[in-house]
């Protein structure tokens, strides 16, 4: 948490608040926040930068710089990239903080320090954070097809929810997301893959472009602690239509029959209706 509907909301923001903006004068406070490179080569390429454009590659954040630079962004945990009027004193936990030239300010905000922040030139960009190169296909830009998800469960043992957390197959998609596809699809998360109908991959292939869609147009979701919004610091609201997600023991809303299951899948709590998923 933050997954791709999240991260996706926060590109849009950026694409209509910071593109075209330059950074002015630019402040890093942890060295974690930039510890792929250093707080100076942080700085460095940020100030005196206009963005040009505001992309993503599943939870990654990438905004291309007039200077041929990439600004690499990962919430991680509980990172947030805000956008304000600089009018009030920043916010605990702000390891980046950036006026712009148009008097607004670029805040990154990350109380658990997981995140990261990258400047470097668009030649560097891979061999400073190669994991990128190896993600799969992104759902919103690459689109996802039966062939992608055929091909991501043949010969497979290995659990429906495990490959969808695989971002070498699908990028963007957690545990969140996870269940929720898995639901929508009517699929058991602990199914091994390889035992899916051809229908039953259509109905994932489906739920997993219905899902994300679905939550991006909602603002993604803002959980119980608060420390996911966008960058007008406004929540999701697609957490209100969580069918499985973190609803151990209460009714399912979808079949109105099943009580919502909790069991571990790869370490990780995984959610689902023992009636609508077979």
């Amino acid at each position: 948490m933050p997954e791709l509907p999240e991260v996706e909301t926060v590109r849009r923001g950026l694409e209509r608040s910071l593109v075209g903006r330059r950074f002015d004068e630019v402040a890093v406070g942890r060295d974690r926040v930039a510890r792929r490179t250093s707080r100076q080569e942080l700085r460095d390429g940020l100030t005196g930068a206009r963005v040009v454009e505001a992309n993503r590659r599943g939870k990654y954040l990438l905004l291309e710089l007039d200077t041929d630079a990439v600004v690499m962004v990962h919430l991680r945990m509980s990172g947030q990239v805000i956008i304000d009027d600089g009018a009030s004193e920043a916010p605990r936990h702000s390891h980046v903080t950036a006026l712009l030239d148009d008097g607004s300010r670029f805040l990154f905000v990350d109380p658990r320090t997981f995140g990261e922040v990258v400047v470097a030139p668009r030649s560097r960009i891979d061999v400073l954070i190669p994991e990128i190169g190896r993600l799969g296909r992104d759902p919103l830009v690459d689109g996802v097809d039966m062939k992608a998800v055929t091909e991501m469960c043949r010969n497979r043992r290995r659990r429906v929810k495990s490959l969808l957390l695989d971002q070498s197959h699908i990028a963007g998609i957690g545990n969140i997301y996870a269940d929720e596809i898995c639901h929508s699809a009517g699929i058991r998360p602990d199914r091994p893959a390889e035992t899916l109908s051809s229908r039953s991959r259509r109905r994932l292939t489906d739920a997993i472009v219905d899902v994300i869609e679905q939550a991006v147009e909602l603002g993604g979701s803002t959980l119980a602690d608060s420390q996911y919004v966008g960058v007008d610091g406004q929540p999701g609201t697609f957490q209100e239509r969580h069918r499985v997600y973190a609803r151990t023991g209460q009714r399912c809303v979808s079949c109105g029959r099943g009580v919502i299951r909790r069991i571990l899948i790869d370490q990780r709590g995984s959610h689902f209706c023992p009636v609508c998923q077979r």
